[in-house]
């Protein structure tokens, strides 16, 4: 499975990173790279909770960053 973080500046300054592939997989940033790392954070721990819940299978996990923030 494919995850792509997608990020990018809020009007207030602050930065704001989205995991697509994950709804409501977000997460806010006072730099872009703050908010990319809280973000996989999150994914990691999403995907961990649906493993050990027996929600999903055993996946092999790539995480896409944009080349520049």
């Amino acid at each position: 499975m494919n995850f792509t973080l997608e990020c990018e500046r809020e009007d207030d300054g602050r930065w704001l990173a989205e995991v697509a592939e994950l709804p409501g997989a977000l997460a806010y940033g006072s730099s872009a790279n703050e908010a990319m790392a809280k973000a996989e954070v999150l994914a990691l721990r999403v995907l961990a909770e649906r493993l050990e819940h027996g929600e999903v299978r055993p996946i092999e996990i790539n995480i896409s960053l944009p080349a520049a923030a």
